[in-house]
């Protein structure tokens, strides 16, 4: 199920999805992530592994993302994606570049994905899931 929500002047695609009984609601927010902060117990960071100018960049949003007071607590998911590309960094690398090590008070795992292919995600979502069942 995917929709569009409007909060105004923003709107952000919203998609629910069901996996293992769980059910995800992911709102992509494109670095508009103050206004969707209520509640999330989760994080699924999407990086393309195939944007090496831009990697920087994303740690930089990363890390304001996860300073916001209300993401405190989440697990964070990071997609490796587009691993199918010849150029594309691989999870160890982007693993650096985003300095996921030196997140140790926070529960982190980073997937290799490809979207076009279907690879990765549901691993991903089972770690998720585990992890989500574990805190509760």
């Amino acid at each position: 199920m995917q929709s569009a929500i409007c909060r105004s002047p923003r709107c952000f695609n919203v998609e629910t999805v069901e996996y293992k009984n769980i059910s995800f609601t992911v709102w992509d927010v494109g670095g508009r992530i103050r206004s969707v902060l209520c509640g999330a117990i989760g994080i699924i960071f999407v990086v393309d592994s195939n944007d090496r100018d831009r990697i920087s960049e994303a740690r930089e949003e990363l890390q304001r993302m996860l300073n916001e007071d209300e993401l405190r607590e989440a697990l964070l998911l990071v997609f490796a994606n587009k691993q199918d590309l010849p150029n594309a960094m691989n999870a160890a690398e982007i693993t650096d570049k985003l300095g996921l090590h030196s997140l140790r008070q926070r529960q982190w795992y980073i997937q290799a994905t490809c979207a076009t292919s279907g690879d990765g995600p549901y691993e991903g979502l089972e770690w998720l899931s585990n992890n989500l069942k574990n805190s509760t």
